[in-house]
């Protein structure tokens, strides 16, 4: 099989032609639609989810599955909240505890995964709703607002005429790529998801590795609930709820194996962004939100269906 049609049967370049196709034709529909002030404004809508689907490639690459990742964002988003207006902490300390406290969450979840064995799909279903209790518990229902003029900055912002967190999102998906393609790191990543039981026997890293994956997904929430907040602002308990469903399917449609083993930041950015214009198109187009999520879903089973096909062809 020559290089060019290896090329061509990547997951990552079919959905790449399903993304022009789809832009187009949601272009067709609606005037607005390949307006800027639409498309950035998009992307800044698309900016949560994006941050936490790069880790989470890299948990879903090594085999595992993150489901605290909403819950994360939403005990972040709360603990900031408590930590600047209730204990009365100037706001870049209680963001950097924000941080910390995410960064501990994901640390909690690796350890869990790592050292006791626990499934991932089990061990984050617990902490899904271990810290989405302790938001509930410590907000008490009660939501803050009041954030000053420039923490809005990051969340609705611009830089040279480009939302200010896309700035940021680029930055953690350009690492992202770095470290999975071009890294000992992403190697081992790939080893872990393809025979995890090999790795170890290799001398490889393996615990480590998970470890720093899910404490890295963990940061990138609490991020997440950073940019989140300073968007609407306010922050609520309930925030993040349902994210980890948007953030997996981002990364599934982007080609990464739900076995692990395979799979690319590349093509999680290409999945997350025909989410969202299928998302915006279709509203544009008066779909209601039930339609579009039927779409998006036979979107992701046509796409892992060609790639599967594409896959067996491969390997003939």
């Amino acid at each position: 099989m020559t290089a060019m049609t290896r090329i061509l049967i990547r997951h990552e370049f079919i959905l790449g032609i399903l993304f022009v196709i789809v832009l187009f034709a949601m272009a067709s529909q609606n005037d607005r639609f390949l307006t800027t002030a639409n498309l950035l404004n998009q992307a800044r809508l698309m900016t949560e989810v994006g941050l936490i689907a790069i880790p989470m490639t890299f948990v879903i690459v090594t085999g595992g599955i993150d489901l605290s990742v909403g819950s994360i964002l939403g005990l972040c988003a709360i603990l900031l909240g408590v930590f600047w207006q209730n204990l009365g902490l100037p706001l870049p300390a209680a963001i950097g505890l924000s941080l910390a406290a995410g960064t501990a969450a994901g640390f909690a979840n690796g350890l869990i995964v790592t050292r006791f064995r626990v499934p991932p799909l089990i061990a984050t279903l617990a902490t899904l709703a271990l810290y989405r209790g302790l938001a509930e518990g410590i907000s008490q229902a009660r939501s803050v607002r009041g954030y000053p003029d420039w923490f809005a900055v990051l969340g609705r912002g611009d830089f040279l005429g480009i939302p200010t967190q896309l700035w940021l999102f680029a930055l953690v998906a350009a690492v992202g790529i770095f470290v999975l393609r071009f890294t000992t790191f992403g190697r081992t990543t790939y080893a872990i998801g393809n025979n995890e039981a090999a790795a170890e026997f290799s001398g490889l890293p393996v615990v480590r590795t998970k470890l720093l994956i899910y404490t890295a997904s963990g940061f990138i929430s609490a991020l997440a609930a950073i940019v989140f907040v300073s968007r609407v602002s306010t922050t609520r308990s309930d925030m993040g709820s349902g994210i980890e469903l948007e953030v997996i399917t981002a990364v599934v449609l982007g080609g990464t194996s739900i076995f692990g083993g395979r799979g690319m930041v590349i093509g999680t950015l290409i999945g997350l962004c025909l989410m969202q214009i299928l998302q915006n198109g279709l509203s544009l187009s008066g779909v209601r939100g039930d339609g579009t999520t039927v779409v998006i879903g036979a979107v992701l089973i046509v796409a892992v269906l060609i790639s599967n096909l594409l896959s067996r062809f491969s390997s003939d």
